[in-house]
């Protein structure tokens, strides 16, 4: 995707976005917490405004995370011959849950390519929602073949997790809904895999609050978007982090361009960090989270981020797809936190 695509995300495309998308996904509630506070007071020595902090909880979303809003504006945009012939995508996870989702409430076929070894539960998810599951290969990049060698005979479309503008513009629908709940925010934190997410929510709140702050977060060891914007071009990965849902082999040119032009700041994070945020989040604040879904949490928690006093922060929850045993074993690996 070229980064003259970059120019399709305006504040009024997110807005028509978000017209579109009622009554199709969930208008996920803000959650906050002043023991969230009381630790950010431990950590990094600043007063939150409110005297708490507030999150996102797209964890509550329809299939448990965010990807739903961007995976159902983008196949809505199609031509309708693109939708007549249908839509492919390649995922373990949470995309392809999406798009099975987006697919069935427009009515367009979708064929979603997963690896064998993907969670089987996973797998009868997206058959549930209606898609056409094809498992292809052990790996990502045998499943990326056989997706390719699919597409290319059935003639459909694909549906990128992230290097689309349309894509992106659904998910900065999150942002709208950040400041209709916080008209006051002044800093917005967001979890960054490919950085289509994080990206749409900054674009979002700085069209509506242009004095606001809004950072990224990385794993330490899945780093893709800062290593792009460090290099001004996609340096391709092998990612490895805990955080599996911001495990990207490569930021694109669209996000690139738009994280330099966006993002306040992009902050790196340990796995203990991200998963001592995980069992916060379950501790605390009663929710469960995958640690994707998590890393914006930790970051603010830690005091990696740059908060001043009195101002209201938010973070995204992203996701909540794990399978429960794993969580048990996540949360026994995770280390309190200082003032908890």
């Amino acid at each position: 995707m070229d980064s003259s695509a970059a120019a399709d995300l305006t504040l009024d495309r997110i807005e028509e976005a978000a017209r579109f998308l009622v009554g199709r996904v969930e208008r996920t509630p803000m959650l906050s917490s002043t023991t969230a506070a009381r630790v950010v007071r431990a950590t990094a020595g600043v007063e939150l405004g409110g005297g708490r902090l507030y999150a996102k909880a797209e964890h509550l979303q329809r299939t448990g995370s965010y990807k739903v809003r961007g995976a159902t504006f983008r196949i809505a945009r199609l031509r309708a011959a693109e939708q007549a012939a249908g839509v492919i995508a390649i995922s373990a996870g949470n995309h392809a849950a999406a798009v099975a989702v987006a697919a069935g409430l427009l009515g367009v076929h979708a064929v979603v390519v997963m690896p064998e070894t993907a969670v089987r539960s996973k797998v009868e998810a997206c058959r549930g929602y209606g898609a056409e599951v094809i498992l292809g290969g052990e790996d990502t990049s045998e499943a990326w073949a056989a997706m390719e060698r699919i597409r290319a005979d059935r003639g459909l479309t694909f549906i990128h997790p992230f290097d689309h503008p349309d894509t992106i513009t659904g998910q900065g629908t999150i942002g709208l809904e950040i400041v209709e709940d916080l008209p006051e925010v002044d800093v917005v934190v967001a979890g960054v895999g490919g950085g289509g997410m994080a990206c749409g929510v900054a674009a979002a709140i700085k069209g509506l609050r242009p004095g606001a702050r809004v950072y990224g977060v990385e794993p330490r060891n899945s780093n893709a978007l800062s290593l792009g914007i460090a290099a001004g071009t996609p340096v391709p990965i092998r990612p490895v982090s805990i955080a599996d849902g911001l495990n990207a082999p490569f930021a694109s040119d669209t996000t690139i361009a738009l994280g330099r032009r966006l993002l306040d700041g992009i902050v790196l994070l340990d796995d203990m960090e991200i998963l001592a945020g995980l069992r916060f989040a379950a501790e605390r604040m009663k929710q469960v989270l995958e640690p994707a879904g998590a890393a914006a949490l930790a970051a603010v928690l830690h005091g990696h981020i740059p908060i001043r006093d009195g101002e209201r922060v938010c973070v995204v929850f992203s996701g909540g797809n794990v399978d429960l045993p794993r969580f048990g074993e996540l949360i026994a690996a995770a280390g309190p936190l200082p003032g908890a």
